[in-house]
């Protein structure tokens, strides 16, 4: 009986370890940027790790149609979105040693 609760004590420690280290990584991801391209390269969207949209690039040959420079934009910027993601998980993943915790980044 007490075996577990030595186990349940180390368990409580990693589990505050953790969260310390959350609040660190929260920081370490507003500094992340990920690009987010459609249409070959004919716009670009910049998203930061705390999901802010930082800039938006367009070619003019992209502004002939709205309707197509609207999902241009739309898809990149969703494709920054899926770096951002991406890129939160895997340190997520480095800090909690794989523990997935859910309602984190899923």
């Amino acid at each position: 009986m007490f075996g577990n609760l030595g186990e349940m004590a180390n368990l409580m420690k990693k589990a505050k370890d953790i969260q310390k280290n959350l609040k660190g990584m929260q920081g370490d991801l507003a500094s992340i940027e990920c690009t987010g391209e459609s249409g070959n390269g004919m716009v670009e969207a910049v998203v930061s790790g705390d999901l802010i949209v930082k800039r938006i690039f367009i070619k003019d040959a992209a502004m002939a149609d709205r309707e197509i420079l609207e999902d241009l934009v739309l898809s990149a910027v969703n494709n920054a979105l899926a770096g951002v993601k991406a890129q939160s998980q895997e340190k997520l993943s480095k800090l909690t040693g794989g523990i997935n915790i859910p309602g984190l980044f899923n």
